[in-house]
């Protein structure tokens, strides 16, 4: 008895499996039986896969058919494995050679009228068959430019489970169809402008710097106009571009929403900005099927905007604190936990109370006390506690004005400039350690017998913590933002200048 074997791939989150599709004849009643631990849609591939076989002119076995997906353990979710247990089944019939089927990956969902549906997610999926040794996969017409930008792997599009079967060396004349054609979001243009756009905040322009060389996280306090978007909107254009790994990343987390990625390779690090409004599962990923990634694991090896950051839920705002302390997203489900990257910049903005003009001098504010110091502290103590830089913006005036026309101002290519050179340095002191940048560095190490500063040095930080203003967590983000700005300085090592001016912007939205 022949058996029809081919493969495909289970994603979960941005992990991808190879799974083995097996198709066996049988004597029993006629009927397809799929075992191998199957989700609903998955259960549902019989009927599709049955009129799609018929419906492209092909004989569907009138037999008892046995499809195993293994590993049995694992679990497979969506109509992703339609095309791979359609052409299992023709193989196991003898329709198609066995021989050639078994070494190519198929992806992809089975319209009735045989016709292949292109898929979310196919850009993390051909990576991780190129990534199990897969050579060759076929995938919906609608996919293949996407499915190319996977180095290394010889990648098919089709249109039609007949076109398949013919290109596997079946016996059948050519019947042209129209291809489905992909139904993702085209992914907007994203211009963020240049630093010499920003009129004063010196200081701020000063502190975007400081975060874009170490990769420190941000939050600025000040009232409406004050420049806190437009500096946040600028971080991106002076960030170094994305290496390959990362940008396949990126690219494979906005196909897995639905974004639309089979243009060329993006290298800029990607800005998300979610509304006030956005749920918990909306920033951080979920979903009551297929697992999809959230806001904060698209910014990953970007920037994560949170504008207005007090009128977020307080659910959402503490979903983030995992992902900043370890630069992983889990999200855990019954069965599974599927994981997504989840190192990026975090921005947080808020007005310095809920009628956004406390502390202006043509403005009163009519809010009290006691509403001022809840609103802000709708951004939890322990989030806030991860955050190096805090910066109070105050609001341009008219001398500022004056004086930006005049001022040579700093564009963000000289400024891209500086924070290359100095993760430059940093990239080659920890060359030998697998961290690439000054935020990555943990506090043992800091505080260790290769990077512990003298305590001449670190006196701010110890009188800081002995007062109780400091938490042990602050004290080694303090000593990352000491090391940055000795980078940047040029530096070997930062001295009591260099952790001064790091204390000082920990604390300066205090």
């Amino acid at each position: 008895m022949t058996i029809g074997r081919t493969s495909a791939v289970a994603l979960l989150g941005l992990d991808g499996s190879v799974v083995e599709i097996e198709a066996a004849l049988g004597n029993q009643t006629p009927g397809v039986k799929l075992i191998g631990l199957p989700d609903s849609a998955l259960r549902e591939a019989e009927h599709r896969v049955r009129a799609g076989v018929l419906h492209s002119e092909l004989e569907f076995p009138a037999r008892h058919v046995t499809v195993n997906l293994s590993p049995a353990e694992l679990p497979k979710q969506g109509a992703g494995f339609d095309l791979a247990i359609a052409i299992a089944i023709l193989a196991a019939e003898g329709t198609v050679p066995a021989e050639g089927v078994a070494s190519t990956a198929h992806l992809g969902e089975l319209a009735l009228d045989g016709r292949l549906r292109p898929l979310r997610g196919i850009l993390p999926a051909v990576l991780a068959a190129s990534r199990a040794g897969i050579s060759r996969v076929i995938v919906p017409q609608a996919n293949a430019d996407e499915a190319s930008l996977v180095p290394g792997i010889r990648v098919i599009g089709m249109s039609s489970l007949r076109d398949v079967a013919i290109w596997h060396g079946a016996s059948l004349d050519p019947i042209p169809v129209e291809p489905i054609a992909v139904a993702t979001v085209r992914a907007s243009e994203e211009v963020h402008g240049d630093l010499s756009d920003v009129i004063g905040n010196e200081e701020a322009i000063e502190a975007l710097i400081v975060a874009a060389a170490g990769g420190h996280h941000v939050y600025m306090v000040g009232p409406p106009g004050a420049g806190k978007t437009m500096l946040a909107s600028r971080l991106p254009s002076i960030l170094p571009p994305l290496s390959e790994e990362a940008a396949l990343e990126v690219a494979s987390l906005r196909s897995l929403s639905g974004i639309d990625v089979s243009r060329a390779l993006s290298f800029e690090p990607p800005f998300e900005s979610p509304h006030h409004q956005a749920s918990a599962v909306a920033m951080i990923g979920g979903g009551s099927h297929t697992i999809r990634p959230g806001a904060a694991a698209r910014a990953a090896h970007g920037v994560l905007f949170l504008d207005e950051a007090p009128e977020f839920s307080a659910r959402a705002l503490d979903t983030l604190r995992q992902p900043l302390e370890s630069g992983r997203i889990s999200v855990e489900r019954a069965v599974a936990v599927a994981r997504f990257p989840g190192r990026f910049q975090l921005v947080l903005a808020a007005n310095p109370c809920p009628c956004g003009k406390y502390g202006t001098k043509d403005a009163m504010c009519t809010c009290a006390p006691i509403a001022r110091d809840r609103y802000l502290r709708r951004i939890s103590g322990p989030l806030l506690d991860r955050v190096d830089i805090q910066l109070a913006i105050p609001p341009v005036t008219a001398a500022q004005l004056r004086a930006q026309k005049r001022r040579a101002h700093t564009t963000s290519a000289a400024a891209r400039d500086r924070v290359l050179a100095a993760r430059d340095r940093a990239r080659s002191r920890l060359t030998e350690t697998g961290w690439r940048s000054n935020s990555e560095v943990p506090g043992s190490a800091l505080r260790g017998a290769d990077l512990r500063l003298p305590s001449a040095a670190t006196e701010p930080l110890d009188r800081a913590i002995g007062r109780g203003v400091l938490t042990m967590r602050g004290y080694d983000r303090s000593l990352r933002l000491a090391w940055t700005l000795a980078d940047l300085d040029g530096l070997d090592r930062p001295g009591l200048a260099q952790v001064g001016r790091a204390l000082a912007l920990r604390r300066g939205a205090a």
